[in-house]
């Protein structure tokens, strides 16, 4: 056979990292959506037979979740959807709560007019999903967390995103039990009004203690 000419190219492969990053985005939403249940255990075999892939990408999958704290890998019994202990949920809110403070200080003091105005129109749409007698949970659940992260992108520290993006994971397996908590979103909507009246001021110290303080709120209510 000869050799093929020295400029020729060879594209990789690249289906087996996309596969396993694809089944790690759908456990990932069935986790969030209690599809599969905390402290449930991960039935390895039924899933790929489900997904029609084999356990290998299955496995890359799980260790994703894992480095992500939503699975529990347990020795020779197998993966376990993460259990969030109360002292779990206590370190998380405490972090989220020192990054994000610190993320709307910075956004007090340097935010642009244009980028102000979008967390305006975000907190409306939170209002909007709020109204009584017409409360759209869901709706409330996605927009607060596009408000969190606008406010992250403005602040823009690539880091603190990270590390506010793997903790929001945790936080995601007990939020249900938070803000369906009976007058919770109301309360959570008033916390956000502080929270950009302060923005909107540019008082940075204010707006770092109201989001230290909404935090501090939703661990309440969460415990």
């Amino acid at each position: 056979m000869s050799a093929l000419p020295s400029d020729s190219r060879q594209v990789p492969a690249l289906s087996p990292r996309a596969l396993y990053q694809d089944v790690a985005e759908l456990l990932r939403q069935r986790i969030f959506q209690r599809e599969l249940e905390p402290g449930s255990w991960i039935d390895e075999l039924k899933i790929a037979e489900q997904y029609g892939i084999s356990r290998t990408p299955l496995r890359e999958a799980l260790k994703v979740l894992a480095a992500e704290g939503l699975v529990t890998m347990k020795v020779r019994r197998g993966a376990y959807v993460t259990e969030v202990s109360s002292q779990d949920l206590s370190d998380v809110y405490h972090l989220l709560g020192l990054l994000e403070s610190d993320a709307a200080g910075v956004v007090a003091e340097r935010a642009s007019d244009a980028q102000l105005s979008d967390l305006k129109t975000l907190h409306q749409a939170l209002e909007d999903a709020a109204m009584p007698g017409t409360q759209n949970t869901d709706a409330f659940f996605a927009v607060n967390e596009r408000f969190h992260m606008r406010l992250l992108e403005i602040a823009n520290n690539r880091w603190r995103d990270q590390m506010v993006a793997d903790l929001r994971k945790v936080m995601k397996l007990n939020r249900h039990n938070s803000l369906l908590k009976t007058g919770r979103i109301e309360e959570s909507l008033r916390e956000h009004r502080a929270i950009l009246e302060a923005l909107l001021a540019r008082d940075a110290r204010l707006a770092q203690t109201r989001m230290q303080e909404h935090f501090a709120n939703g661990l309440e209510a969460a415990a």
